[in-house]
């Protein structure tokens, strides 16, 4: 629902039948905002719509607001984090794509503006309800083994309870630091992008291997995680159990 629908008027009564007809020919513009999570998945919201998620999350917010003859359009939005009292950032186009890339709660407000080119005294205004997106607190979690045995269970070595995390990288070395597997941020929680317990093809032995892993949560926390992963490939595990 429009907040707040401002209307001003001060015209030479020469204009005021043509500054009418023009004001009654704009319409309040209706605005959305279209959520991408990580895997790529979309939602829309409508106007004061909510969103919570992880980052990196990406939103193009829409005014759809159309350009009328005989007026100028400003379309300002402004970017809040809800612990701050000033915007931290301000856009003056009818489309807006932005990438949440910190932890918190923000809103995202949107006033409209018509402006008639040969009366500055005739300015329509619509001034809405704010989208508010909020983004969760960073996570990530490693195993400590896992049994690459064909069973299609815990078959793949990867992170686990990943939220929010905004860079990644990982890489598992064997005793005598050679690097065996590699992987990044798109690959995380991708149970077949995983380390499959093999290296050029070939299996690995059973025994210990070392992960080194660097990463970022949208948070500022940093994760500087060194440890061991455990290859047992004769431990079968029945589903369900």
């Amino acid at each position: 629902m429009i907040k707040k629908i401002k209307q001003i008027f001060i015209l030479a009564l020469l204009l005021l039948p043509v500054s009418m007809v023009a004001q009654e020919s704009i319409e309040a513009p209706v605005p959305t905002a279209v959520v991408t999570d990580r895997e790529g998945n979309e939602e829309q919201l409508d106007e004061g719509g909510t969103y919570e998620g992880e980052a990196p999350l990406g939103v193009s917010f829409r005014s759809n607001a159309p350009e009328y003859e005989g007026y100028s359009r400003v379309c300002t939005w402004t970017f809040t984090h809800d612990d701050e009292p000033e915007p931290f950032l301000t856009r003056y186009d009818a489309e807006v794509d932005y990438e949440f890339r910190e932890a918190g709660l923000f809103s995202v407000k949107l006033l409209v503006s018509y402006t008639h080119r040969t009366n500055e005294n005739l300015v329509l205004e619509y001034e809405y309800e704010p989208f508010m997106i909020s983004i969760s607190e960073s996570s990530l979690k490693v195993p400590n083994a896992f049994s690459p045995n064909g069973d299609g269970i815990n078959d793949y070595f990867n992170v686990y309870d990943v939220k929010s995390i905004v860079s990644f990288s990982g890489a598992i070395y064997n005793r005598w630091g050679q690097q065996l597997f590699t992987w990044g941020i798109d690959e995380m929680e991708c149970e077949e992008c995983g380390w499959d317990g093999t290296y050029k093809g070939t299996p690995v032995k059973d025994g210990v291997y070392f992960v080194v892993i660097s990463a970022r949560g949208a948070d500022g926390i940093n994760y500087d995680i060194k440890g061991d992963v455990n290859v047992l490939r004769g431990y079968i595990e029945e589903a369900g159990q």
